[in-house]
């Protein structure tokens, strides 16, 4: 194993670590608070829809000969950029956001207090439906397509996986778009989780790095236009993840909380300890 190759490894796994470890942050705030108040239901429903959707794309590029020789024979018989920690960060994300999902539409097995935002909206709806029928009619164009087709030049069951990884970014394109409209309108970033955006941060950052050093390594660029969701879904993060850190560290740091509801405890224990004296 060359040095780069050490490099491109490390970088897979610990953006993988980093991205699955800011799934927890959410979550474990909304139980440590009792309550799911600060955010909304649209960003982890949709992202369980995008990330059932990528795991797929990973686990099919990864997998499947079938896939893997249409896409050699539209990429310079080049394999595709996926690495089993692909796989494992999907399907590990997956799990986690469902999870989450269920802390808003189920609040009463959480013990959670109701809480607003609770509904999808109709933006969010309206992406989930459009993504469903979206794919559903390429399967029916590929499905219509005769068996000795080129899939070189014709439609394919490729087709059908890179449809699955444009939902992925579609979603990822609108998906932290409530809750900064939701933390504009209250002017504040209480019960939003800051870990979970600068983790997120981290593992934008080594994705699209170990993406560059895959594709150095092959020796031809595809590896990044030919896995072109890999690549913007960590821009694209990115982008919105300064954004989040701007609302939280500058524009509303005087919302009268602190990182993860920090203050919140200080001042409970405040009073308790003057009940005590």
């Amino acid at each position: 194993m060359t040095f780069l190759e050490f490099l491109s490894a490390l970088f897979g796994w610990i953006y993988t670590l980093s991205w699955s470890l800011s799934f927890y942050s959410q979550p474990m705030l909304n139980i440590r608070r009792k309550s799911t108040s600060g955010t909304t239901v649209d960003f982890p429903f949709i992202n369980t829809l995008g990330f059932l959707t990528y795991l797929i794309y990973n686990a099919v590029f990864y997998s499947s000969p079938v896939i893997r020789y249409q896409y050699a024979l539209r990429n310079h018989d080049h394999t595709p950029t996926v690495a089993v920690n692909d796989i494992v960060f999907a399907a590990h994300a997956f799990v986690v956001c469902t999870i989450l999902t269920s802390q808003y539409f189920v609040p009463s097995i959480w013990g959670f207090d109701h809480a607003p935002g609770t509904k999808p909206s109709r933006l969010i709806l309206g992406v989930m439906s459009g993504s469903i029928i979206a794919v559903a009619i390429i399967i029916f164009v590929v499905a219509s397509v005769p068996p000795d087709a080129n899939p070189k030049t014709s439609w394919a069951w490729l087709d059908v996986i890179y449809t699955l990884s444009y939902v992925k970014l579609l979603i990822t394109l609108v998906k932290y778009a409530p809750q900064l409209v939701y933390n504009f309108r209250q002017r504040s970033t209480k019960g939003w989780s800051i870990w979970q955006i600068l983790l997120d941060f981290l593992g934008g950052m080594l994705s699209i790095a170990q993406l560059v050093i895959d594709s150095w390594l092959q020796g031809d660029w595809s590896g990044i236009t030919g896995n072109p969701v890999k690549f913007a879904l960590g821009n694209v993060s990115m982008l919105y993840d300064l954004v989040f850190m701007t609302q939280h560290y500058v524009l509303y740091r005087d919302d009268g909380t602190t990182k993860d509801g920090e203050r919140d405890s200080l001042l409970e224990r405040g009073e308790d300890n003057r009940r005590l004296d």
